[in-house]
């Protein structure tokens, strides 16, 4: 890819496995590497498939086939009664008392076995439950189960957008990339600490947060307060512009940047200019390489929800 040797991208995804050659990325990756050779009919076959599906490539497919990847109007709200039935199922109940005492795996492993079998109203309704207790990050993972009746305000949930807009703007920032973050850091939990040692929304590295904490003359400042919503923003939003602006103000790098270090992200960069699909199709960490597809992703739904200026994902990412 990063050569532009469409032929051997051909061939190497002809000779994958059926599993792996069914995977979205190499589905679109085909298509493109027939478009180079004029076999239209076959790509626009993948393409067409692939933009069905609410993702990386599927918003990309859907570019390339000369339209854009759009939002489904939510066709399903859940009233109060369905909302309230969700309330009384007992493995729900007993997540939510594992969650008020701080045990969020064992929380977690109760909800998730209590919607194992839900229909898609059931799971909206559930999704509805969890954002009014204010557990986004179920109310996220539930509401992206559904399989036909979709609530894309629901997977693509925004808290905290009071406290939010004032630093996103006060650093010229894109809000919708700064959620699009955040959703793939935290899920919006305020209190979550990685095995790593990051804490909060914006997933900050102690001595990060530290550095940041100096630079912005913070005063008084103490690890513990990492895990408050507006210091973790206040940091993490100024952290990110500082990343965005030694990056050549590029979002993919910045991203790449934010999971994995600035020297990573600049060392992954070739000579020469390239496509930021293919620089993230290449990064060498399977988890940075999800992270920013899906960081950008997110952004893109974000920036629609919002009414933001439209702009395709392809000139999102550059």
């Amino acid at each position: 890819l990063r050569a532009q040797s469409w032929p051997d991208v051909l061939a190497a995804v002809d000779a994958m496995s059926p599993k792996e050659s069914r995977e979205p990325a190499w589905r679109y990756w085909k298509a493109r590497a027939l478009k180079t050779q004029d076999r239209m009919a076959e790509a626009q076959a993948l393409l067409t498939a692939l933009a069905a599906e609410f993702n990386f490539y599927g918003q990309l497919a859907a570019e390339e086939l000369g339209g854009r990847g759009k939002i489904p109007a939510a066709s399903f709200k859940p009233n109060r009664d369905e909302v309230q039935a969700m309330a009384k199922v007992a493995g729900l109940q007993r997540a939510l008392e594992f969650y008020r005492l701080g045990l969020r795996f064992e929380g977690n492993r109760e909800w998730n076995w209590a919607i194992r079998n839900f229909d898609d109203k059931q799971l909206l309704a559930t999704a509805e439950y969890a954002r009014t207790s204010d557990i986004f990050d179920r109310a996220i993972f539930t509401a992206e189960r559904t399989r036909e009746l979709h609530d894309f305000g629901m997977r693509y949930l925004a808290p905290y957008r009071d406290v939010m807009k004032g630093y996103v703007s006060q650093q010229q920032l894109d809000e919708a990339w700064v959620y699009g973050l955040i959703r793939q850091e935290s899920r919006f939990i305020a209190d979550i600490k990685s095995s790593a040692g990051a804490t909060g929304l914006m997933q900050l590295m102690p001595a990060t947060a530290r550095w940041v904490a100096q630079k912005i003359g913070l005063k008084d400042y103490r690890w513990t307060q990492t895990t408050n919503v507006a210091i973790n923003i206040n940091l993490g939003t100024w952290y990110l512009k500082h990343v965005l602006d030694t990056l050549d103000n590029q979002p993919v790098l910045a991203s790449a940047a934010y999971n994995a270090g600035p020297g990573r992200a600049r060392a992954w960069r070739a000579d020469a200019s390239m496509e930021a699909a293919i620089y993230a199709e290449s990064i060498p960490f399977n988890e940075t390489r999800d992270y920013v597809k899906k960081v950008m992703s997110n952004a893109s739904y974000y920036g629609e929800q919002f009414g933001h200026t439209l702009i395709s994902l392809k000139e999102r990412i550059g």
